[in-house]
């Protein structure tokens, strides 16, 4: 499952019997980096928390990496745009259907209000490399 921002929607006709209630979003995944970017001061994770409305300002202010890894993400939730959302990927994303199978390669599977990051789990990610 990954992160990402809603930066448009796809209008599709006609639809999918099976896909009807749902619409079609382009989402434009986040790294970990832009989600807890490297500190040049210390060299390693940022250490403090934000809130999630301080990282979206963060992020907005600066240039995500997701640039060209947009993709469409079949969404049952009705995230608007701008809306953070958790999705997946390949077959997960059908199986979140079942037994009512949906043909989709990717499903919005929550719309995020709140995100905390491990930052002791990060600078283990860190270490490891």
């Amino acid at each position: 499952m990954r992160i990402g921002k809603v930066i448009g929607t796809v209008t599709a006709a006609p639809l999918h019997e099976k896909l009807v209630g749902g619409q079609f979003k382009i989402v434009a995944p986040f790294s970990l980096n832009d989600l807890a970017p490297q500190d040049s001061e210390e060299g390693g994770r940022l250490t403090g928390q934000e809130t999630l409305d301080e990282l979206r300002e963060r992020i907005a202010a600066t240039q995500p990496s997701f640039r060209g890894d947009e993709l469409v993400v079949y969404d049952d939730l009705n995230a608007g745009v701008g809306e953070w959302v958790a999705f997946s990927e390949g077959a997960e994303a059908a199986m979140a259907y079942y037994p009512n199978m949906k043909p989709v390669d990717a499903c919005a599977a929550a719309i995020i209000n709140t995100l905390e990051l491990d930052h002791a789990a990060l600078a283990r990610l860190e270490r490891g490399k």
